[in-house]
């Protein structure tokens, strides 16, 4: 018998036990660190886009200009997950940024009433 190591994928901690087996077969784990953020995961999910490092992959790859369909293509996943993931890392981008109403607004050039530039 061989005892394969199993971490946490999301906090790397070794505190993991066995959780039950999915309707597939496949074995559930679940995390006993109280500071991580998943109570539960599979060592193999089914699809990759499920993947704490595929996750990573698409944030880095938008912040780096590549498209929903390029990244979708190069990672292998459907572009309804990458859509998905980038919503969810937007709203907690936002949540840490000062709300829009706190802003100014850019000015690109002053308006008269005439709809003409200028002050004159």
């Amino acid at each position: 018998m061989v005892l394969i190591p199993v971490s946490c994928p999301y906090c790397q901690s070794d505190q993991v036990v066995k959780r039950g087996k999915t309707n597939t077969g496949k074995q559930r784990y679940r995390c006993q660190n109280p500071e991580c953020s998943h109570q539960s995961f599979l060592r193999d999910p089914a699809y990759r886009g499920r993947l704490p490092a595929i996750k990573q992959q698409v944030i880095e790859m938008s912040l780096n200009g590549r498209g929903i369909r390029d990244t979708a293509r190069v990672l292998k996943i459907s572009t309804a997950t990458v859509i998905q993931e980038l919503k969810k890392r937007g709203d907690t981008r936002i949540r840490q940024h000062v709300p829009l109403a706190q802003t100014e607004p850019r000015r690109r050039g002053h308006h008269d009433q005439s709809g003409r530039r200028g002050g004159s």
